[in-house]
């Protein structure tokens, strides 16, 4: 029974991400790219709903890593494969997988498994419906003028300035990122004393 409910939902997941684009491709004449960035973002809309709703703190993070995997390919429709390949190898590769590893290793075992909905629902959602607000008159009152051309990033370049003016930052972020692993793993293993 338990996998003809996976199945019903990965069906109904499908739609929910394909109907967008199958809207903008037939009806409103678009083309692959439009489709796909339709699809991908709401993918990534979903995704990122996912992880302030759910209750399972393992699966927001999941649902994290798949909203930073549309987001990576948001960027590659655009024209921008060195970011998109960034965002794969930062977001997904470190930052989401130290969170999880972070939730792992703190996470009692006597506390509850699943989080408590938190009681700033009501103020959250105003701060929400304002925040949408001013991104939606931020978008119509904007002239975009040559924002529908696309820009192709020249990645060789890119990455020289990268590698060669910004290499000290990148280390710094390393060296950083590993003594944070260092200091959870040491806090999650400490041995308790005595309360």
């Amino acid at each position: 029974m338990r996998a003809w409910l996976y199945l019903v939902a990965a069906a109904v997941a499908g739609a929910v991400i394909t109907t967008p684009a199958l809207l903008v491709l037939v009806f409103a004449g678009g083309s692959v790219d439009d489709a796909l960035f339709a699809a991908l973002s709401t993918l990534m809309l979903v995704s990122a709903l996912a992880v302030v709703v759910m209750r399972d703190i393992i699966r927001c993070g999941l649902a994290m890593i798949v909203a930073f995997l549309a987001l990576a390919g948001i960027y590659v429709i655009a024209g921008a494969p060195l970011v998109a390949a960034a965002q794969v190898i930062v977001y997904i590769g470190a930052i989401s997988v130290l969170i999880l590893f972070a939730i792992m290793l703190t996470q009692s075992k006597a506390g509850p498994a699943r989080l408590v909905f938190q009681t700033q629902a009501a103020p959250a959602a105003v701060a929400a419906i304002v925040l949408a607000v001013l991104i939606t008159l931020g978008v119509a009152t904007t002239d975009w003028g040559e924002a529908g051309r696309r820009a192709r990033l020249a990645t060789d370049a890119l990455a020289r300035v990268l590698f060669d003016q910004y290499v000290l930052p990148f280390e710094v972020v390393s060296v950083l990122l590993l003594a944070a692993v260092i200091g959870g793993v040491f806090i999650a293993k400490r041995e308790r004393g005595p309360d």
